[in-house]
């Protein structure tokens, strides 16, 4: 059983607006530093993502997988599990969690459980989640307060 990590940031934009970027998985390569390619497969009725098929090349980590998506009706939590193993995952569960603050600005806090498929040390394991959520937090935060990028 895989132990989940949590991160938090402070955007400078709305919950609506974060969550509009969250959701724009075929854009993922142009701000993500890993994602090669993000393929909506399957979509709910309102036009949201129920499943998408990520490529990832993260130097010594590249893998292909599909995972599903579930969305809280205001779009205040967006959860997500990995729908089969892969190469490198057996499991993969998260979410990011928006709560708008009275200046405007959103905490996105991110928690992320991965159980690899590869052996690996807790401690590193630990580190590399802490990594990949730093980096995923702030690449999102640039994304969403580049002028025009979340509007």
């Amino acid at each position: 059983m895989a132990d989940s990590s949590t991160q938090s940031i402070i955007v400078g934009a709305s919950p609506e607006q974060v969550a509009a970027v969250i959701c724009d998985f075929p854009r993922y390569p142009e701000w993500t530093e890993s994602v090669r390619r993000a393929e909506v497969i399957e979509e709910y009725e309102d036009g949201y993502a129920s499943q998408v098929r990520f490529t990832l090349d993260a130097g010594v980590l590249a893998d292909e997988y599909v995972l599903a998506y579930e969305y809280a009706e205001d779009i205040s939590r967006i959860e997500w599990h990995l729908v089969a193993p892969s190469t490198m995952q057996r499991s993969q569960r998260g979410s990011y969690d928006l709560v708008g603050n009275p200046d405007g600005t959103t905490t996105v806090t991110y928690t992320l459980e991965v159980e690899l498929s590869v052996a690996m040390l807790g401690m590193f394991r630990r580190k590399a989640e802490k990594m990949i959520m730093d980096t995923a937090l702030k690449q999102l935060k640039r994304r969403v307060e580049a002028p025009g990028a979340a509007n």
